[in-house]
């Protein structure tokens, strides 16, 4: 029998038995439970979004207005309050009248998909990483973002997704997820094991970008330790958080900073240092051995599974949601689990202000306010 024939047949075997497991009592593809966990989350106040989808990231500004978030059909809303609800902020492209649909992976290469925001205090200007035209900026009044870096050696920047600032030196950190593959094919890069992701560095003031880290199994969040001396980087793929190094003797260096039980997304930082990951899903049985054996992996790309099945199989079947503290020298501090999404799941961020997380998610249509 054929090679790849064998593959495809194997690979739909474990596919239906997966399926079968998944809707059974006692699902062995279940993600696993993590020690210590709380399972806290399920309390959490839903903030509906009324017509978007996907809160990405959040972001307040200097007067701690907000939060700000990114959604699915391209545009940067902002949070009144419960009186007002959300208004428009900015987008990041002028032609938006075939972006109508609140939901359409089809069209982000047209209508734009802000992911990571960040304000800079000092001015006031929002810095925007939109997967599909690089590192952009709007002023405090919002609008029609303008580009910073839309390419990198020539080579126009295909997925850029997160970004911190360092206002005392003036440069902007941020990642570029693949160089292969765009937001829309997420789940074929992470599938294929795509290690092309950067960490890359933009000086305001020489306009100048450098490549800081290269080869990153899906570069994701990026955040600034307190001191500045170094930045940890989310890589989702390997469910690893990275460090680094800015300053000191090891300036220039990389190393493990967490080894986490899922896939990490965007990392912030709260203010005594500490920092929060969220976990888009936690690693079950069947991720393990699909990114362990990579013919699995493209066997099930060339399957006729929907997004919605593939993505279903590799969360086991449960959609949940987790978000783990770590120290600033990457001891896990705490794990907050809902864990049969009764309220909150998949999360891309978590930002704590005021004694409260705010929470986001890439694939709902609400973010999550949970109390400390």
């Amino acid at each position: 029998m054929n090679r790849s024939l064998v593959f495809v047949v194997t690979t739909t075997l474990l596919v239906g038995l997966g399926s079968i497991l998944i809707a059974s009592p006692g699902n062995l593809f279940a993600p696993p439970t993590i020690p210590g966990a709380r399972e806290e989350l399920h309390r959490a106040k839903i903030v509906d979004l009324k017509g978007a989808v996907g809160p990405e990231s959040l972001a307040f500004d200097p007067k701690g207005e907000g939060p700000y978030t990114g959604v699915a059909d391209g545009r940067i809303l902002k949070w009144e309050g419960d009186a007002l609800g959300w208004t428009e902020f900015a987008t990041t492209v002028s032609n938006r009248k075939e972006c109508v649909r609140p939901l359409a992976p089809e069209m982000e290469h047209v209508c734009g998909r802000p992911l990571g925001l960040r304000f800079e205090k000092k001015t006031g200007n929002l810095y925007i990483a939109d997967a599909y035209f690089g590192l952009q900026v709007v002023g405090p009044s919002g609008g029609l973002a303008t580009p910073v870096v839309t390419e990198v050696e020539g080579q126009p920047l295909r997925f850029t997704n997160d970004m911190d600032i360092d206002e005392a030196e003036d440069v902007i950190y941020f990642t570029d997820t693949s160089t292969v593959y765009q937001r829309r094919q997420f789940m074929v890069a992470f599938l294929s094991n795509d290690r092309t992701g950067r960490l890359l560095k933009y000086d305001k003031t020489t306009k100048e970008v450098t490549v800081l880290l290269q080869g990153l199994a899906f570069a994701n969040g990026v955040a600034l330790s307190k001191d500045s001396s170094f930045l940890v980087v989310s890589e989702t793929t390997t469910c690893r958080v990275l460090r680094y190094w800015l300053r000191g003797p090891s300036a220039g260096k990389v190393d493990v900073f967490a080894e986490l039980p899922g896939f990490t997304d965007n990392v912030r930082r709260n203010s005594e240092g500490e920092f929060w990951v969220g976990l888009h899903a936690k690693k079950g049985p069947l991720a393990r051995l699909a990114l362990s054996y990579p013919w699995l992996s493209k066997s099930l790309l060339k399957l006729p599974l929907s997004f919605k099945q593939l993505h279903s199989l590799f969360v086991g079947g449960i959609p949940h949601a987790t978000a783990i503290k770590l120290s600033e020298d990457g001891r896990v501090l705490e794990v907050l689990e809902d864990s049969e999404g009764k309220t909150l799941l998949f999360i891309s961020e978590v930002e704590e202000k005021d004694g409260k997380l705010w929470i986001g998610s890439v694939l709902t249509p609400f973010l999550g306010i949970y109390d400390l």
